[in-house]
């Protein structure tokens, strides 16, 4: 798995709150038992509320408020870079998201120097409670004069709005992957089997000018490798803090780590951190009818030995509606 290459997707810009039909109540996840206890301490005592809530009643969608949110966080309430947000597309609504990233990797020899290409597109399905949306990756990197290029793995994404409140700003949406076997992997660009992921992200706002958002998820591969084949398993964990400078303009904090697992050369499997920590802003350019621009850019530096040195990344998403909101 490829750190450069995000395995979550970024959600909408949107700039007020979210609003939907209320649709029949849903089971209760029990299976989610174990991220609750977490909630309280990841997003203080909001995350009481929040852990209380998916346990005793169904998520609760947006409210229509029909007022706007003027809060500077409600300008941008999403476009991440490579940390996923817990707020899936309102109604009526798309967005297209383009990641560019440019890194170098210091080796002994030659450095490596890649770009990682990817393409986002997300749908809402019926109602914001459901999200379908899938994921194009494209690599180039080249070291000591030979280079190689490739379509990488196609991932299919279905995220779920287990939960909402648009006064805080809060979101918890469990995100389900196929990861399809599109690249190429003996040069390096897939892994030659159909795998499965699982992210959960969760979002908040604090006070008028910050967000949070924190992920915990895991990729499984079964089979994988052109050789010798084994089943795989990758852990991912993420971070990140915004600053709303202005309702346009904000700057960003995020850390992502991923712990890889690979066999080594005598095939024993293996596990490695590959840390990512990238400082950033985005500034959003809105239209009428809804639609936003959002342009991004950031500064990825590694941490450990199995991440890039450092790079730059590029971040452009367009969102828009493709129906006209229910009156």
């Amino acid at each position: 798995m490829n750190i450069m290459n995000r395995n979550a997707t970024s959600s909408g810009g949107a700039r007020e709150p979210r609003a939907t039909a209320a649709p029949a109540p849903a089971p209760r996840p029990r299976a989610w038992l174990s991220l609750l206890a977490l909630l309280p301490a990841l997003l203080g005592g909001g995350g009481a509320a929040l852990a209380a809530s998916l346990l005793d009643r169904p998520a609760a969608p947006p409210k229509e408020t029909g007022e706007a949110d003027n809060r500077l966080v409600a300008g941008i309430m999403d476009n991440s870079f490579l940390v996923e947000e817990a707020y899936n597309q309102e109604p009526g609504v798309v967005q297209h998201i383009w990641n560019v990233f440019r890194t170098v990797d210091r080796l002994p020899g030659a450095d490596e120097h890649s770009w990682n290409l990817s393409f986002t597109q997300e749908w809402p399905v019926g109602s914001q409670r459901h999200q379908f949306s899938y994921t194009l990756p494209y690599s180039l990197s080249a070291r000591g004069g030979s280079s190689r290029d490739g379509l990488g793995d196609v991932l299919l994404h279905y995220r779920f709005q287990a939960y909402y409140d648009d006064r805080a700003l809060r979101g918890f949406a469990p995100r389900f992957s196929l990861v399809l076997p599109t690249g190429n992997a003996a040069r390096g660009f897939g892994d030659d089997t159909l795998g499965y992921q699982w992210n959960l992200p969760i979002s908040t706002a604090i006070g008028d000018r910050w967000f949070a958002h924190a992920n915990a998820g895991l990729t499984y591969l079964p089979g994988a490798g052109t050789g010798p084949r084994y089943d795989l398993v990758h852990y991912n964990l993420g971070a990140s803090a915004i600053y709303a400078a202005t309702r346009r303009f904000h700057f960003m904090l995020e850390w992502t780590g991923v712990w890889e697992q690979a066999p080594d050369a005598n095939g024993n499997l293996e596990r490695e951190l590959a840390a990512v920590v990238l400082p950033g802003a985005r500034y959003a350019f809105d239209f009428a009818n809804d639609a936003q621009l959002v342009i991004g850019l950031g500064a990825p530096i590694g941490l450990t030995r199995a991440a890039p040195d450092f790079g730059v990344l590029f971040y452009l998403s367009f969102e828009h509606r493709f129906r006209r909101a229910q009156p």
